[in-house]
């Protein structure tokens, strides 16, 4: 979706910005280098409690859970019967 094609990423961490004009790289900067290498894109500082769209995406929801205190299901079938009735007619229709 974004590659080969201009984007912006807003980032709260200011020493981001100018990651792409540094001259030496340390191993893990080289690795993120090397990955948005293939991306043509700019990242721009925003500040955290600015970035209000991207706070609210990686906040977690706060909806307290509804708790089920105990469940008890007691399923009555009487389908053994009804097979037992049924091949019973049968049988007397027959004979």
């Amino acid at each position: 979706y974004l590659y080969e094609t201009k984007s912006v990423i807003y980032m709260d961490h200011k020493s981001l910005q100018h990651i792409f004009s540094q001259k030496e790289f340390n191993m893990r900067q080289r690795h993120w280098i090397e990955l948005f290498s293939d991306y043509d894109c700019e990242i721009r500082y925003h500040p955290g409690k600015a970035n209000v769209v991207a706070d609210a995406l990686s906040r977690k929801e706060k909806v307290k859970p509804k708790r089920v205190r105990a469940m008890n299901i007691t399923l009555q079938t009487s389908i053994k019967d009804r097979i037992l009735a049924s091949q019973k007619e049968a049988v007397d229709e027959c004979t």
